[in-house]
């Protein structure tokens, strides 16, 4: 194969501004990883503002020449001709901020309007002008917001957008977001729940298909990786939604729920031998072992081990402070602390497991190849732990994540993060190979963005800052959907949305609001609490009766002890004074009824 390449391509360029001749109308940009292109502008090219969902275009074309001062960070689209050695003619330049310094993403409401954008996106898909009506509900929803031919409704998908809906209430306070959280999740409990008296259990079926009037349980999941068992992912998730709601409202009967589908965790996914917890179990003897699983059989993978706590367990914890959560926590971090890292072998950790914790690099799809987005998953999620109980094999683990992932998961000249890549490099390979494209998933910037943001706002370091803007920047500027709202599945490597199959929908059987609005709620938690150190309201409604000793926890996350507290209270758009601003609860009025409760925290000056 020749060394040059010998023609034209469309790509796009991230980088940053270290000269610009505007005699010449020469840009030289530098990528992540330190290589310098020139790009010309000669061609007069486009620029825009990067804007979020429901702002206007924000035209920049007569700014250029003043925007482009050494140090600034933007995207540049453009076109490769082979001629004289390369050249590159750019076609469009999105600028991140007005001033060099400046990423709009920061702004403290960007977040918060985004997820509002994303709340009426799926109220309206869903539910149209009418009532909130959970019959509606139809997991495919097409890249407009239409529903599909399909009437099955997943467990899992309607769990995902009441987590979306109670999130977007906690930042907002806006009642129509809790109503359809409070509607789905009583739908969740009345046509997807199983109460086994007997195993004093709960369980959630895969989900229903519906037709007219009539509805046909689906017990076992349909989706082609667990076909015909029960997948411990499943189960997780269906708890997703209805605690996050929690949160809000306090409702027992939810916790309840939580607490019988641990107990089935714990009676039938867990391996009391070797630890850990089982992937899937089958539908007649609940076994983890069953021949009829095939290769699922006695298989433990990150999803069993590691997805209790950003789904569903760090919020059941910071609901209740109770201490049997946070020892399933540590539980779970210390379980991957020792099993996931695989250091000697490749710069990703390991993912799938046997019984014993030896490594299955043969398993369906995934064989020996890494998911980007785990690992990273994996960072953001020992930090968030490493605040509750700081252990060294936490930060250390969390930290090196952090360091080792740009240069083999990342996307260094273009900006954003890959998908699956392949484990080991094979002979003289230079790269680590995709397993099948190099396209980029909305939940896997999601990822990025948690890890490197929380990893800058406990530990420090200007590479964690740098990794969060940058990849705050490619999914703020190529995943929002501006022409029909909420954001794209995927990207092909230079930005551009890839709108076939499944993931051209806006709710399928991957996606309906969950990582998106997790995405907006925490970043805004960081960037405002932990970063850039502005105040934030949150919000919730309980019935102070069905809380102990009437104490709402308010923290909005798991945050470095002492870096939060309650600056004010308001109670029913009144005042309020009983609080422990440095404990973050506030003692309820003892009352009958809801109560509409705002509180502000506020950044402990460092």
């Amino acid at each position: 194969m020749a060394d040059a390449v010998t023609f034209s391509f469309s790509d796009t360029i991230a980088g940053y501004v270290t000269r610009f001749d505007s005699g010449t109308r020469l840009l030289r940009l530098k990528t992540a990883d330190g290589r310098e292109f020139d790009v010309s502008l000669a061609g007069d090219p486009s620029a825009e503002l990067v804007r979020n969902l429901d702002e206007p275009y924000i035209d920049a074309s007569g700014h250029i020449d003043e925007m482009l001062s050494p140090g600034r960070f933007l995207f540049v689209y453009g076109v490769h001709y082979p001629e004289r050695g390369g050249s590159f003619d750019a076609k469009r330049l999105v600028f991140l901020g007005r001033g060099a310094e400046d990423y709009r993403f920061e702004e403290p409401s960007w977040w918060i309007k985004q997820i509002e954008s994303l709340a009426d996106f799926y109220k309206r898909a869903q539910f149209g002008d009418g009532p909130v009506d959970f019959t509606e509900y139809r997991t495919e929803i097409r890249l407009g917001g239409d529903k599909t031919a399909s009437h099955v409704q997943e467990t899992d998908t309607i769990s995902r957008l009441v987590y979306g809906m109670a999130s977007a209430y906690l930042l907002t306070g806006k009642d129509e977001y809790l109503e359809i959280a409070e509607r789905g999740t009583e739908y969740l409990r009345k046509h997807m729940r199983v109460v086994d008296s007997e195993e004093d259990v709960v369980f959630w079926y895969h989900g229903i298909s519906v037709d007219g009037d009539s509805e046909r349980k689906l017990f076992t999941s349909e989706f082609s990786d667990d076909y015909d068992a029960i997948p411990m992912y499943e189960q997780i998730y269906a708890l997703a939604g209805p605690i996050q709601t929690y949160r809000v409202t306090g409702d027992i009967r939810i916790k309840n729920d939580a607490d019988a589908t641990i107990r089935l965790f714990d009676k039938f996914f867990f391996d009391p031998e070797q630890g850990g917890y089982y992937s899937h179990i089958d539908p007649i003897l609940f076994s983890a072992d069953h021949e009829s699983l095939g290769e699922n059989a006695e298989r433990k993978n990150w999803n069993s081990v590691g997805d209790h706590a950003p789904a569903y367990l760090i919020n059941l914890y910071l609901a209740t402070g109770d201490q049997k959560y946070a020892d399933f926590l540590e539980y779970t971090f210390d379980t991957i602390a020792d099993k996931f890292p695989d250091y000697k072998n490749s710069p990703f950790v390991q993912e799938r497991f046997f019984r014993d914790w030896s490594h299955d690099t043969a398993h369906s799809w995934q064989q020996n190849r890494a998911v980007v987005g785990h690992n990273l998953k994996i960072a953001w999620n020992l930090m968030r732990m490493n605040s509750l109980k700081a252990k060294p094999e936490y930060e250390q683990l969390a930290k090196k994540i952090g360091e080792i992932m740009p240069a083999v998961g990342s996307d260094v000249q273009r900006g954003g993060w890959y998908d699956v890549v392949e484990r080991i490099k094979e002979g003289d390979q230079e790269a680590y190979r995709f397993a099948w494209h190099d396209r980029k998933a909305w939940w896997q910037q999601e990822q990025a963005i948690l890890a490197y943001l929380i990893l800058n706002g406990t530990v420090g370091g200007d590479a964690n800052l740098r990794e969060a803007r940058q990849a705050q920047a490619f999914y703020n500027t190529f995943f929002l959907d501006h022409d029909e709202g909420a954001v794209y599945f995927n990207v092909l490597a230079s930005g551009t949305p890839y709108l076939l199959g499944t993931e051209r929908l806006k709710g399928s059987h991957s996606m309906s609001m969950y990582h998106s609005a997790e995405l907006c709620y925490l970043s805004a938690v960081y960037n405002n609490l932990l970063i850039n150190g502005r105040e934030m309201d949150f919000h919730f409604q309980p019935d102070p009766t069905n809380l102990p000793d009437r104490v709402l926890r308010v923290s909005p996350d798991l945050l470095p002890a002492g870096s939060v507290r309650i600056a004010s209270v308001e109670i029913d758009e009144k005042p309020y004074t009983d609080f422990d601003a440095d404990a973050l609860t506030v003692r309820l009025p003892d009352v009958q009824g809801r109560v509409k409760v705002k509180v502000r925290l506020r950044p402990v000056t460092k």
